[in-house]
């Protein structure tokens, strides 16, 4: 058993789409209507196979409850690994990402905390040495 899709609830698919794809350089993968919405998929640019994220709609009346608790209280959906934290918070705020958390050593890892622009709060993490 492996994982090949895991999911982010976002408030409007294309601003999501921009974002993973344009300011966090994910590439989009799968692109199809699904009712209402589509299934809509990114993953790590050049890793063909990769588990993919999909940009989930949040309609469900459940969702905006949920991910709205979770930003009240700083509480990331989900994490996402990079060589290095400083770097990485460093582009992204030259680009203009809100975080709620600057980098911090936490034993041997360091985090940062950002709004997604679409309802999360998205942690990346990286090794300090």
């Amino acid at each position: 058993m492996k994982i090949v899709v895991t999911s982010v609830f976002v408030e409007d698919q294309d601003r999501a789409l921009d974002f993973y794809t344009r300011v966090l350089g994910f590439e989009k993968r799968v692109d199809v209507p699904a009712g209402g919405a589509r299934w809509l998929t990114v993953g790590t640019a050049g890793e063909e196979g990769g588990v993919e994220l999909l940009l989930e709609p949040a309609g469900h009346p459940a969702v905006a409850p949920f991910t709205q608790a979770l930003v009240a209280d700083g509480i990331p959906f989900t994490s996402f690994e990079v060589d290095n934290v400083q770097d990485e918070y460093d582009r992204l705020r030259d680009l203009g990402v809100d975080f709620t958390q600057p980098p911090v050593r936490m034993g041997p890892m360091t985090t940062a905390v950002f709004s997604d622009t679409v309802g999360n709060l998205i942690q990346i993490a990286g090794n300090n040495g």
